[in-house]
């Protein structure tokens, strides 16, 4: 396993220039004065100044810690590539593979003609996962001159570091257009440092999906958020909408699960629209880029069916329909404009079902099934013996959110301000929906009650439903909690900066004037950073001190092992995360692996597992031989397992859908009986003949146990 252990001493915007309409030095005529427009452009200057630096200092921070938890400078190369844990292993390995192959063309060759990612079948690369980001950047090492003073792993994790910087960057510039002053998005940025526990984890899993996405989504919401201000020129729109579709197609085409976070981001624009709060010809644009992205990504990974039968654009192609037959939502009074909307929604949702079913029959398609099963089991609609679904049931990373995670967002007061600008914003959101709804909006009745009426911005109002549904999918799902913890240091430093906010608490307290409003957006978000900052500063400081160094002996061993006593064409049979290591330190044939989207994958991997469940040796040699197996590595930790508790370690899961009882004290199913054998990765180690004359041992150290398989006729 895996270890970190203390180090032994020894080893040697231009954006911000549309500025909201409070500003002081406008004059009443709308013109600026001189002075004016000269401090409009020093701050955007120094706003912008500031953005940057935030961004690479944030950057230098995770890439020191990364260094520093490792010592990956000093490391051997075969410990630097086994710190790429489980999946991230996998995706580094066909960057290491573009890189050693003799030419580019013979690269891309391997990876569209693999045969050596899942034994006895051929499967292209770039069809079934996303790795486009590994081939542009081996590419780009190969082309640029710099092999000799910077190695493949290096340029590789510096580019996901540098992403960071992009991730800061846009957070900051979402604030500072949501709120109209640059400190928003210094307080934005302090907040994503401060809470790093909570908004990345760029520094342990460097090369996973989300780590390549999330700085593009980051963009795409920032560019969405200036989209959605009013009185933007023909030509600002325009380059505004290009920005949004190159960022979408960028977060397209880094992540699997693109789909479904950009369907949560459409269900969000939906609700606006419906509700009258944002432009419907800007939201009409928006789900045509979602669409279009996503059909570029498709044919760039030759038409991945996943991608055709995505709920994202059934729902998107299902509203444009629904809105073209239902012409006169917008009409009517409120109990009319309610019966049309409930109307509109159940028209939505059906259409969504049919055509989502209609191409799922078309194509046959099967891959994200295992999804929706997970779904409807976490959600209560049935417990299932389903054992993909049950692997994604009891992995922690997909249960809720843990409750100490509130503890720590709010040390740093985050949460705390976070939760009082949501109740704000959500009481001036069901205000503002309520009036438009009613048709309380008219031009006469707007004018008489200027001074009392509650407004909410198009592009604040989005970013109250974006966070209301990232934090719903957080809650239930933790692994999703990254999405909503950044988001939410962009909300909360908006709230606090915002003139709106504290012009409507002023309000309602009797005490507002237009000076005493700006005092309190400039005041209270200094204290909040200074509080910040001598709070955290020196432990941010003792971290960075700090040294540890990588240590997992036991793996570097069975790594060295079988590279030098197992043939190149050797196929291995183990655990998802074991061979993804397998695969990227020895270059060995696996037979599964964690890049989990494919049915056939999924029952492979459920066959291979056997060697952890109940089974005769005859019946498990059966199964590895027919995926051409060589070697099978045992491992203790699982066999063993006590990280989770009983009814979720992974020989239960087995059990359970093999129909077998369960080892250890506990209740079983009443049609669940005992099995005929023993369970197979402890028998192995008696070396029975029944055994012996399938498996030979070959390797074995305190961690693994490596079987050669007998070839019978």
């Amino acid at each position: 396993m895996t270890t970190i252990r203390q180090r032994r001493v020894g080893k040697g915007t231009g954006a911000a220039e549309d500025q909201p309409s409070e500003e002081t030095n406008v004059k009443p005529d709308g013109k600026i004065p001189p002075g004016g427009k000269l401090w409009n452009i020093l701050s955007v200057t120094v706003g912008g100044i500031v953005a940057i630096s935030l961004g690479l200092l944030t950057s230098v921070y995770v890439a020191t810690l990364h260094e520093n938890d490792l010592w990956f400078s000093n490391i051997k190369e075969v410990e630097r590539e086994i710190s790429f844990r489980t999946e991230c292993g996998l995706y580094y390995s066909y960057y290491k593979e573009m890189i050693q192959a003799a030419s580019i063309q013979q690269g891309l060759h391997g990876l569209v003609y693999d045969n050596k990612t899942e034994s006895v079948r051929t499967i292209n690369i770039l069809e079934r996962m996303n790795v486009y980001q590994e081939v542009f950047l081996s590419i780009l090492y190969r082309i640029l001159p710099i092999q000799q003073y910077l190695e493949p792993v290096y340029f590789y994790i510096y580019t996901l570091f540098g992403l960071q910087a992009v991730y800061v960057i846009a957070l900051y510039v979402t604030s500072w257009l949501l709120s109209g002053t640059w400190l928003s998005g210094l307080l934005a940025a302090c907040w994503y440092i401060t809470n790093r526990v909570d908004t990345t984890r760029v520094e342990f899993t460097i090369p996973l999906r989300e780590n390549w996405a999330l700085p593009f989504f980051a963009v795409q919401v920032a560019a969405i958020t200036y989209l959605l201000r009013t009185h933007l020129q023909p030509a600002q729109e325009r380059l505004t909408l290009m920005a949004v579709f190159i960022a979408t197609f960028l977060f397209s085409l880094t992540w699997q699960f693109n789909q479904f976070m950009m369907l949560i981001q459409a269900l969000a624009l939906f609700i606006l629209d419906c509700l009258d709060m944002l432009p419907t010809a800007k939201v009409t644009w928006l789900y045509i880029i979602q669409i279009s992205g996503l059909l570029l990504v498709c044919v760039l990974q030759f038409f991945n069916s996943m991608i055709l039968g995505s709920l994202l654009i059934s729902f998107n192609v299902s509203v444009l329909i629904a809105r073209t037959i239902q012409k006169n939502l917008k009409k009517g009074g409120l109990l009319n404009r309610l019966g049309k909307l409930i109307l509109h929604v159940l028209l939505v949702l059906c259409l969504t079902l049919l055509i989502n079913k209609f191409i799922k029959k078309i194509l046959n398609l099967e891959s994200d099934e295992h999804i929706f099963k997970f779904l409807k089991a976490k959600f209560g609609f049935g417990a299932t013996r389903d054992f993909d679904a049950n692997l994604y049931l009891c992995e922690e990373a997909f249960g809720l959110l843990p409750l100490n995670t509130f503890s720590r967002l709010s040390s740093t007061l985050l949460f705390y301000i976070y939760g009082f600008v949501l109740f704000l914003l959500t009481v001036a959101a069901v205000i503002v929906a309520f009036r438009n709804l009613s048709g309380s909006n008219q031009v006469q009745l707007k004018e008489k009650m200027e001074e009392y009426t509650v407004t909410l911005k198009p592009d604040a109002a989005y970013s109250l439903v974006h966070t209301v549904l990232f934090g719903c999918l957080a809650l239930s799902t933790m692994r999703m909690k990254y999405l909503w913890t950044s988001h939410m240091c962009v909300f909360a430093s908006f709230g606090l900066c915002s003139t709106e906010v504290w012009k409507l608490i002023l309000k309602c307290l009797h005490l507002y004037t237009s000076q005493r409003t700006q005092v309190i957006k400039y005041s209270i978000p200094i204290i909040t950073l200074l509080y910040i900052s001598f709070k955290f500063w020196p432990g941010i400081m003792d971290e960075l001190s700090e040294l540890r160094e990588f240590y997992d002996p036991d793996t570097v061993e069975l790594m060295n092992w079988i590279k030098s006593n197992t043939p190149n064409t050797a196929v291995f049979a183990g655990s998802m995360q074991l061979l993804a290591g397998v695969k990227l330190c020895t270059g060995r044939t696996l037979t599964n692996h964690p890049h989990y989207e494919d049915k056939n994958l999924r029952e492979r991997t459920k066959q291979i597992y056997q060697i952890y469940a109940k089974r005769s040796p005859g019946e498990v040699h059966g199964i590895l031989r027919s995926f051409g197996t060589d070697y099978v590595i045992l491992e203790d930790s699982i066999c063993y397992e006590r990280r989770h508790s009983r009814g979720c370690r992974l020989r239960d899961l087995l059990d359970v859908a093999n129909g077998h009882i369960m080892d250890g004290l506990g209740e079983n199913e009443p049609d669940l009986k005992p099995s005929l054998y023993p369970r197979f990765c402890e028998e192995i180690k008696k070396n029975l003949p029944s055994y012996t004359m399938h498996f030979t041992r070959v390797f074995q150290n305190k961690t693994f146990h490596v079987y050669k398989l007998a070839k019978h006729k």
